[in-house]
């Protein structure tokens, strides 16, 4: 029986990369044993629809080699390279860009995604940068009736409570997540390449991926044996890849605008207004009344001051200054794989969909997290090639289940058109009422885990597919409920056995880079048993559960299991 470790800074790493800006050499190709690793989907072409070879010309640029290639300096690239950096494989991130994005529209980091960041020892810092939403007031508005209903509200943090060390959201734009991790990606020896943009990318049959890429001191290859396309909902990468983005474009036009001196909202809150023709959310931003708006306006493409004024007459709200305003169309689409051979599809460049519920941005983080992981278990030998599947059979579902959501959620809400204003003038002073009510019932928690992320599972085996021993236990596909002990211990990324109140021996068939077991207190809450021991994937989520008689779990349970992991032991 082990204690679980003790937490250290993460040594700083030096990538073997070059930066373009001083002299590139090329290196010896991966040799045939390297080649031969890689699995029947790598193998699988993943050029340019053209296919072309590389030109004379092109061969004779500078080339950098890595691990991985991110393609896109988002949250969700972000995210992927620091994962990849703290596990110990060799990352390169490019982008466009000159630097972070100065304005965005994701704005709320979400309690699964708090979750992440802690396991990287960030959350404080994301924490005292935040404004904290405790819960979202519902009120409705009328300028054609004289009506102005008493605001209720819901209590996101009581719903949460207990269930995740970080109840409630926090307002923490994407500018600022951007900022947080680039900082800390070049601090740990990972600086992002700036102005470097994908300009194609290609393989052949068994080989690295390499990308011919723009730079300030012109255009350069890079060679990676994975790369990951986190570059967008425009993205360059699924273009490359030939990968259509199926789904629609909706009708609605929605606006977004920073507003100064807003009066009348709660404090720590997000605040949802129901118009005659308008539906709005408010985020708060910082004192002196800084809040985010964003509003259904309708179907045309509005100029600032009329979309403002309309917004003002019709919800109720007054403010002193617009610092930023924008307008956009909603989309709803997903790329048909997330994976095609060496290249991955993560956030927006493979899934899109209404902003509703603040979900995307931490959508995106979440798949990075996962998918970083997996390539590091991978790379370090830890799991086969087979393991890769997993990120596109456990991760496009919960993007494709999202999608559904909140389009019908933005069915139900943020329609444009008279109809649907008319229903929501119905229905704005019954959710007002009810939707409090039924929040605080059973249907609250249920509804906070959704909202939070973290009641996320990923299924085993296909629906028609017998559940194996290993996923017997309701809390194998889950992340592992957080406690006072555990978190300590998931911050060293790395495969692990728990037991919550078990006496367990390890199992003489856990290969040796599998920490544990570590003995915590019993579950509280009694989501973990205490008769059980659990094998911990290093994204936190829960892989096997086997049943402990005298202190110890039958060896061909695990051997199963593991194998089913696609472990290599």
């Amino acid at each position: 029986m082990t204690t679980p470790p003790v937490s250290t800074p993460p040594a700083t790493t030096t990538s073997a990369l070059s930066p373009p800006s001083a002299t590139a050499t090329d290196r010896e190709p991966a040799s045939a044993a390297d080649r031969e690793s890689a699995s029947a989907a790598e193998r699988e072409s993943v050029t340019a629809p053209a296919g072309e070879p590389a030109t004379a010309a092109e061969t004779d640029l500078p080339l950098l080699e890595t691990d991985v290639l991110v393609v896109g300096a988002g949250p969700t690239g972000l995210m992927a390279a620091l994962v990849l950096a703290r596990r110990g494989v060799s990352t390169l991130v490019i982008d466009s860009k000159a630097g972070p994005t100065r304005e965005s529209r994701a704005i709320v980091v979400q309690a699964r995604s708090m979750e992440i960041y802690d396991q990287l020892g960030l959350a404080r810092e994301v924490i005292d940068g935040a404004v904290p939403a405790q819960g979202i007031q519902i009120r409705a508005e009328s300028t054609s009736g004289g009506l102005r209903s008493r605001a209720s509200g819901v209590d996101i943090e009581r719903m949460q409570a207990g269930r995740t060390p970080f109840p409630g959201v926090q307002i923490f734009e994407q500018s600022r997540n951007e900022e947080l991790l680039a900082r800390v990606l070049a601090d740990e020896g990972h600086p992002v390449l700036w102005r470097h943009g994908l300009e194609s990318l290609g393989a052949a049959p068994g080989e690295p991926v390499e990308a011919l890429v723009t730079s300030p001191d012109g255009p350069m290859r890079i060679r990676a044996r994975w790369c990951i396309g986190a570059d967008g909902a425009s993205s360059t990468m699924r273009h490359e890849l030939g990968l259509s983005f199926d789904g629609i474009t909706d009708d609605a036009t929605f606006c977004v605008a920073d507003l100064h001196g807003v009066t009348g909202l709660p404090d720590n809150a997000l605040a949802a207004r129901f118009g005659d023709e308008k539906f709005a959310i408010l985020f708060p931003l910082g004192p002196g009344g800084h809040v985010r708006l964003i509003w259904l306006h309708g179907d045309e493409h509005p100029e600032q001051e009329t979309a403002l004024a309309e917004a003002r007459a019709d919800l109720g709200i007054d403010y002193d200054r617009a610092d930023w305003f924008s307008a956009y169309r909603v989309h709803h689409r997903i790329a048909p794989s997330f994976r095609q051979g060496a290249a991955f599809l993560a956030g927006d460049a493979g899934h899109v969909h209404s902003p509703l519920g603040g979900q995307g941005m931490n959508t995106g983080l979440q798949d990075a997290h996962h998918l970083a992981n997996l390539l590091a278990d991978v790379a370090s030998g830890h799991c086969t090639e087979a393991a890769l599947d997993r990120y596109d059979g456990e991760r496009r579902p919960v993007a494709a289940t999202l999608i559904s959501a909140t389009d019908r959620a933005f069915g139900l809400i943020a329609r444009p058109g008279r109809g649907a204003a008319f229903l929501r003038r119905r229905a704005r002073d019954v959710m007002a009422e009810l939707v409090p009510r039924l929040l605080d019932t059973r249907l609250g928690p249920y509804a906070g885990g959704l909202l939070g992320q973290y009641r996320i599972r990923y299924h085993p085996v296909p629906a028609e597919a017998p559940v194996p021993l290993r996923a017997a236990d309701p809390a194998v596909g889950l992340r592992l409920p957080p406690t006072a002990e555990n978190a300590e211990a998931l911050r060293a990324l790395t495969w692990q056995l728990h037991t919550y109140g078990a006496d367990a021996a390890r199992p003489a068939s856990i290969p040796a880079w599998v920490e544990g077991p570590f003995a915590f207190s019993p579950d509280v809450h009694g989501r973990l048993r205490t008769d059980r021991l659990y094998l911990v994937r290093p994204d936190g989520f829960v892989a096997a559960s086997f049943p402990v008689h005298a202190g110890a779990a039958a060896m061909h349970d695990v051997r199963t299991a593991l194998a089913d992991c696609d472990l290599i032991t």
